[in-house]
């Protein structure tokens, strides 16, 4: 319990108009008497205001993790109002429950291939049925101001279609990975965005989350040296045949461009440097599961620093999504990096005589929830976002080399990314970055809360 909160403080009290919360971190202003507490049991309010903010002063000894500041919600009328496009397991175990973690976006409207299916989610989630749109809905999205952005959720062959849609009705487009089936679909989706000048952003939720943002951190700063080598492996098994992921025309390819991207971007995400060369292996059983996408795929990536990225993906063996980093001074290690949660870093290193392996405890947070926030905050703020259209179309030119790797089992020489994002709006750091190569297909850090 805060220092400052005592058991009548929580209390909350019901009234005519709803519930009222007694007790925002006290029950009395400074130098006030509270109402029902003796004079000596008065608490006190530690809390300040600065800027908007409220923040309160360490309560916690020097042994202890300070505790976090309090959230700094936006208002609810002045967040940015969203439209999910696709109402499939994604969007509503995931995306639109993430919204309640949100401080700066809401959901405001749906669009669906199943009316029925809408009707019932926008009940549950407070949206009017004049915001429920089919997929043929778009200049109805477009005449609705509460609509700022949409939240592209479809399979991958619907991608490049739905965001020139958004753009063209006006809205800022945040699409999930992959980006689209192929380089010239990523193409098409920036320039439409860029002509109608609105923001595009691709939903790397684990650029966004607080362990693999460290591990980056961690590989940037060179506490243990160059790196060496980075083992990246995401796993797991598929029984459905008539999932959309196992039909090439709507997925685009099987393991590596759904879960072998988590390898792909990851890597290059920590490294901040693009490949510059890469070999590669495929296998895919004799099964009618895999009669039109790829079952397992192995491939190497080589970076100008000599670091080498070994990567492999399956959907035919037991669910692994680890991240390990061999530097020339330590290990780094994530188990479950890719996953939705339960994340957990180590660090490997000598100390003395010593080899010593601890572990980095950071808070969890929602992914979700922070990669919407932070197109919610890119929008209010014009800032490009961490993970632009530029970041999805150079892993969809990678795939392509995977892909050709494997199909000629030779190794595929890489240029650099065929079209950078410019650093002016970037802080000092991120100058620094570009300075040195670095990050050429990235916007500015995310905000650190999110």
């Amino acid at each position: 319990m805060p220092d400052d909160v005592t058991a009548l403080s929580r209390r909350s009290l019901m009234m005519a108009g709803g519930a009222t919360l007694v007790g925002l971190g006290s029950v009395a202003a400074q130098g006030a008497s509270a109402p029902g507490l003796p004079g000596p049991e008065r608490p006190v309010d530690t809390g300040k205001v600065e800027n908007g903010k409220v923040t309160f002063p360490n309560w916690r000894g020097p042994s202890d993790r300070p505790s976090a500041p309090p959230p700094t919600p936006l208002p609810p009328g002045e967040r940015v109002g969203f439209a999910v496009v696709g109402l499939g397991r994604l969007s509503l175990e995931e995306i639109l429950p993430a919204f309640g973690e949100c401080r700066r976006a809401k959901p405001v409207a749906l669009m669906s291939g199943s009316p029925e299916k809408a009707k019932a989610v926008a009940a549950q989630y407070g949206i009017t049925p004049e915001a429920v749109y089919g997929y043929d809905g778009w200049d109805a999205l477009a005449r609705n101001p509460q609509v700022k952005a949409v939240y592209i959720v479809t399979p991958n062959a619907l991608h490049r279609d739905q965001v020139i849609a958004a753009a063209g009705a006006g809205k800022h487009v945040l699409c999930e990975k992959p980006m689209a089936t192929s380089a010239a679909e990523a193409r098409a989706m920036i320039e439409a965005c860029a002509a109608a000048k609105v923001r595009l952003m691709i939903a790397y939720r684990c650029q966004y989350e607080p362990y693999n943002r460290e591990v980056a951190r961690l590989v940037r700063s060179a506490k243990y040296g160059k790196v060496k080598l980075i083992e990246a492996t995401n796993t797991q098994t598929m029984s459905l045949p008539e999932q959309w992921r196992m039909r090439k025309a709507l997925a685009g390819g099987g393991a590596l461009p759904d879960i072998g991207l988590y390898c792909l971007n990851g890597v290059r995400a920590l490294m901040g440097e693009e490949p510059v060369s890469v070999q590669a292996q495929i296998h895919s059983p004799d099964d009618p599961l895999f009669r039109e996408v790829e079952e397992s795929v192995a491939f190497t990536l080589r970076f100008p620093s000599g670091a080498l990225a070994l990567c492999s993906t399956s959907y035919g063996a037991h669910e692994t999504r680890s991240l390990t980093v061999q530097a020339e001074g330590g290990a780094i290690q994530l188990q479950n990096a890719f996953a939705y949660e339960g994340q957990r870093l180590f660090l490997n290193h000598r100390e003395g005589k010593a080899e010593a392996k601890e572990e980095r405890v950071l808070g969890a947070k929602n992914q979700f929830a922070l990669e919407i926030d932070h197109m919610a905050t890119c929008i209010l703020e014009n800032r490009t976002p961490r993970t632009p259209g530029e970041e999805g179309l150079q892993d969809q030119i990678l795939m392509e080399a995977i892909y050709d790797a494997a199909r000629t089992g030779t190794t595929v020489a890489l240029k650099g990314p065929e079209r950078t994002v410019g650093k002016g709006e970037t802080d000092q750091a991120g100058k620094d970055q570009a300075g040195k190569g670095l990050d050429l297909t990235r916007g500015p850090e995310p905000d650190e809360a999110g």
